[in-house]
């Protein structure tokens, strides 16, 4: 059987030539030019953190660098991304940990591991959510809590679906071939309830404004949910 090809082989390299830093600022916003940062996680220093789609590991690392956790975990299923990540932050073992796995073959078997989960278009975007809700809720100790920035609506203005269904978006193999892959772009009422059927409470929601030019300007649905510590 031929192996699955990496879509997301291209994303980030063309940065990671000329940009090595850690970053100074947490963004969650689309643009990664506004809006709240890391507070939206809630005091890091001692606990264990885990990044769902960590891509070439940008947050995780300003996370160890600034908000002294006792461990961020920057998970993330792309040979290319892992790499890249490991290359440009691997300086910071062992408090940054680089795993390449997927995130729900990564979080299945590790319950109460860790205080906070988050994403920031990460994981929870590429992910069917009936699989990777219900194993981040149980990876979290109680009362840990699970932060993820996710599209408003789609890029090009289609309202977010109101359903827990997917959209095709395109992508490209490492030869360059453009194929599709899958993305969740849900509505907030479908998110919330989303959650709360994988065991979460205390959803709180809300939309960062678009920023950048008009044309590439999408808005951010920031969602904070937290494991009941009952």
């Amino acid at each position: 059987m031929p192996a699955t090809p990496d879509l997301w082989h291209h994303y980030g390299r063309a940065r990671a030539t000329r940009d090595r830093a850690v970053p100074p600022a947490f963004r969650w916003d689309w643009a990664q030019a506004g809006g709240p940062g890391a507070e939206v996680l809630g005091g890091l220093g001692g606990r264990v953190v885990g990044e769902l789609g960590a891509g070439a590991g940008r947050h995780a690392a300003h996370l160890v660098a600034y908000h002294a956790p006792a461990e961020v975990v920057a998970v993330d299923a792309s040979p290319a991304q892992y790499a890249l990540a490991v290359g440009l932050y691997g300086h910071l073992a062992p408090r940054l940990r680089s795993v390449h796995a997927g995130a729900v073959e990564h979080l299945l078997g590790r319950a109460g591991a860790y205080d906070v989960l988050y994403s920031v278009f990460g994981a929870v975007d590429f992910t069917e959510p009936r699989a990777l809700l219900p194993a981040a809720c149980a990876a979290l100790r109680p009362g840990g809590r699970l932060v993820f920035s996710t599209l408003a609506h789609h890029v090009g203005g289609a309202p977010a679906r109101p359903e827990v269904t997917a959209t095709e978006i395109p992508a490209r193999t490492p030869e360059g071939t453009v194929v599709s892959m899958r993305r969740w772009v849900l509505a907030e009422v479908a998110g919330v309830t989303a959650l709360e059927r994988a065991g979460f409470a205390g959803v709180r929601t809300g939309v960062l404004p678009a920023a950048g030019d008009r044309e590439h300007a999408v808005g951010t649905l920031l969602v904070r949910a937290f494991r009941p510590a009952g």
